[in-house]
């Protein structure tokens, strides 16, 4: 069975109105695997950036970031840690 990591996960929204249900959404699914979120609406450059810290399996992640960078106007970054 495969081994949850520790990591993060960061999000852009482009545009807040179009894509945020949908990126909502998706996160609900994986909800037991996100340990802290933090949001933030940047008015400056109309957009949002999410940052979650995460523990789950590569799979998992893999499927998380597959499914939100699919999304129009969304950009993904991750990385796990090392740690078991």
């Amino acid at each position: 069975m495969p081994q949850q990591r520790l990591g993060f996960l960061g999000i852009i929204i482009e545009d807040r109105k179009i894509s945020a249900d949908e990126v909502n959404h998706i996160l609900s699914d994986f909800g037991d695997h996100i340990i802290a979120r933090l949001g933030i609406p940047y008015k400056a450059k109309e957009c949002s950036i999410i940052n979650l810290v995460i523990d789950m399996t590569t799979d998992q992640l893999g499927s998380l970031t597959g499914k939100l960078g699919a999304i129009e106007g969304v950009t993904v970054k991750s990385a796990l840690s090392k740690l078991k």
